[in-house]
């Protein structure tokens, strides 16, 4: 890479990138041709009733910005509009448009949303195990990890028996998305002290626990992270893994790539505003749930198949990684975070038994598990 090349704001060539992107533009350009058509036809195939009553209307705000968005949740919402026959349409708003990130609960619990799409953890939400919402530290290693747990280590029961206990907000799906990595502009990271004093955009949790090298979490919206990594007001960002900084941009601003994850995968949830969720009928509750399923499957392989090949084959981003020994120590730290975030609740501690016994069959079960 050449020292023009290493300039905040100069776009990085990058055929693996390219590649990639390319593949997904030509996806969604397919979608919304086929999207307009089935809207066009189902129009004029309307029911009768519908014509009167008009349709169902809902607004759901993510947490991503836009050009993340195309990936993680405009494509269900595409399919889900065109599958719904005009019987219900939802109005898709991305990070900060409607209300600020941090206020998404609050206005999901207000009827100001009808749903949401966000961990727990950046929306604030009050329950207690909104500290396992997004990047809990080495609480996955793949992308199924996430779906397992839910399904077979009772996380279900127990995301269900939180939001019940919260007015007006019910919790729908939990999804994986990519694993956390830290990308700086000019400061590359080859220890642990080299951690002190980066000024980072990033997930509440993670960003906790990073705290402790010295780390500064800062929260901004996320439509301002590019510039403010240009303008040096961050020194890099520990919110995503390697396709999100390539599909976003920020890895045509940062210069390196710490090789190092703390965790695998990102939990993400699907919340509705509970009186809207009633008014939908059932066959339309199904759909969108169907719809929420393929979101996941979309995101999982998208991120599976992208991260391996940037990290393989990009080129915008000097890798690094911490010694063998540091490595150890961070891994070993997480262990009394973990004992921490268990004592703070019954419920917490069931999340973080969890997790433990699933790492242990995850190890004694071996390849291609462990």
């Amino acid at each position: 890479m050449t020292d023009d090349s290493k300039k905040a704001g100069v776009k990085k060539p990058d055929p693996a990138a390219d590649q990639i992107l390319a593949s997904r533009r030509n996806f969604l350009g397919k979608a919304a041709l086929g999207t307009g058509a089935a809207l066009a036809s189902t129009t004029l195939a309307a029911p009768a009733v519908i014509a009167q009553t008009g349709p169902i209307k809902w607004r759901l705000q993510t947490y991503s910005g836009a050009p993340l968005g195309a990936h993680v949740i405009k494509p269900q919402i595409d399919a889900f509009n065109a599958a719904a026959n005009g019987e219900m349409v939802i109005e898709l708003y991305y990070a900060d448009q409607l209300v600020p990130t941090s206020d998404l609960f609050r206005a999901l619990q207000s009827g100001t949303l009808d749903a949401v799409q966000s961990d727990e953890a950046t929306m604030a939400s009050p329950v207690d195990i909104a500290v396992f919402g997004g990047y809990f530290p080495f609480a996955t290693r793949y992308s199924l990890d996430v779906p397992a747990l839910f399904r077979y280590y009772g996380l279900k029961e127990i995301w269900e028996e939180a939001y019940a206990e919260v007015p007006n907000v019910t919790w729908l799906s939990t999804g994986a998305w990519d694993p956390l990595h830290i990308f700086t502009v000019n400061k590359p990271i080859k220890s642990l002290a080299d951690m002190n004093g980066l000024r980072v955009f990033g997930v509440p949790t993670a960003g906790k626990f990073l705290s402790k090298y010295g780390l500064v979490p800062v929260t901004i919206p996320w439509d301002n992270v590019e510039v403010a990594l240009q303008t040096g007001e961050l020194d890099g960002v520990a919110w995503c893994g390697f396709t999100e900084a390539y599909e976003v941009g920020w890895a045509d601003v940062c210069n390196y790539a710490l090789a190092n994850s703390v965790t695998g995968a990102w939990f993400g949830s699907y919340f509705a505003n509970s009186e809207s969720w009633k008014k939908v009928p059932p066959h339309l509750k199904e759909l969108f749930l169907i719809t929420i399923d393929q979101s996941h499957y979309y995101r999982d392989v998208w991120y599976w198949g992208g991260e391996a090949k940037l990290r393989v084959e990009g080129q915008k981003m000097e890798l690094t990684s911490l010694p063998p020994a540091e490595w150890a120590q961070v891994v070993n730290d997480s262990k009394g975070f973990w004992d921490e975030v268990a004592s703070s609740s019954p419920r917490a501690g069931k999340v973080v038994a969890a997790f433990k016994k699933y790492a242990e069959t995850m190890e004694k079960a071996g390849y291609p598990y462990r």
